[in-house]
């Protein structure tokens, strides 16, 4: 097994959101009620060509589960899947992980691999991830295991910005996710790096008073809503790394409330230059898309998901 380079779209900018089980979301990107039979990821892909699975972070997904994915998107043949890298191999560190868990998140995510759907799977890091001799070896052990899939490393603290750093994954064909979150001390800070064959660029929101507290949750800490004048910045990093690889990835981590969907569609507009159609609910929680595109009656939308 090696890398399904032939999945490759060469140029290919994919935008979407990261993760789509939420229940905030119904009225706002759902439709106001769940009807029988509505899939939300199906749905999903509707409107986007591309979501990141965050479940797997927590733990190895089921083959069952993936290979229903695969048949939740088949009606968007340019849908892609990324996902996270299972936490036992990038904040479990004390003890060497096993061939059998390893086997565990491979086995698991096969049906994407051989369905061509597997966009990339992103070796998220946490801050306190630094850049030294044990971290590099670490990194490396990660890269010979899982090296038969597209890789992206997700590094946030600012002693991994180096050229060196940059070279090493060039060389070694992994992508490195560009991030924009809050900033303090040495976070590293928002890039237009291209390198490997996968591009990537990750949006987790501005909200510095949650972000810090250790009385935060996921969603709290996720809660921001992107400015069109935020994300124009964002919008020229994102095509100068499409201008360095194959294929690139933008994803909108701040889903509280459907914030994450409304700032992939503005972004969508912004790199395309067309409008984007948009869930009429989307309209009536953000007004501002109606600057983006046209908008599909729920109506329309629920039937047509229905039939996935």
């Amino acid at each position: 097994m090696g890398k399904n380079k032939e999945a490759l779209d060469e140029g290919k900018i994919r935008v979407g959101t990261a993760g789509w089980n939420y229940k905030d979301w119904y009225g706002i990107f759902y439709p106001s009620q769940k009807q029988k039979g509505f899939q939300e990821l199906s749905f999903l892909a509707r409107f986007f060509d591309a979501v990141e699975v965050n479940s797997t972070f927590y733990r190895p997904p089921y083959f069952k589960v993936t290979q229903g994915w695969v048949k939740k998107v088949m009606a968007n043949p340019d849908f892609k899947f990324t996902l996270k890298l299972w936490q036992r191999f990038t904040h479990e560190r004390k003890e060497p992980f096993t061939v059998y868990e390893v086997n565990q998140f491979t086995e698991g995510i096969a049906p994407l691999f051989e369905a061509g759907r597997l966009g990339a799977v992103l070796i998220q890091f946490p801050w306190s991830f630094k850049n030294n001799q044990e971290s590099r070896e670490w990194l490396e052990k990660l890269i010979e295991t899982f090296g038969d899939y597209p890789l992206v490393v997700e590094v946030r603290h600012g002693s991994w910005a180096q050229q060196a750093f940059y070279k090493f994954l060039e060389e070694n064909s992994i992508g490195f996710a560009n991030i924009d979150q809050p900033l303090i001390n040495r976070s590293i800070k928002p890039s237009s790096i291209g390198v490997g064959e996968v591009g990537y660029v990750r949006l987790h929101g501005r909200n510095y008073k949650a972000w810090f507290a250790e009385s935060s949750d996921a969603t709290s800490r996720y809660d921001y809503l992107y400015s069109e004048e935020e994300l124009d910045p964002w919008v020229e990093r994102i095509r100068e790394i499409q201008a360095k690889v194959a294929e690139t990835y933008v994803i909108t981590n701040n889903h509280p409330l459907g914030k994450a969907p409304c700032n992939a569609f503005e972004i969508e507009a912004k790199l395309t230059g067309q409008e984007v159609s948009v869930p009429s609910t989307m309209v009536q929680s953000f007004p501002r898309l109606k600057t983006v595109g046209q908008t599909e009656p729920e109506e329309k939308r629920e039937e047509q998901t229905s039939l996935f």
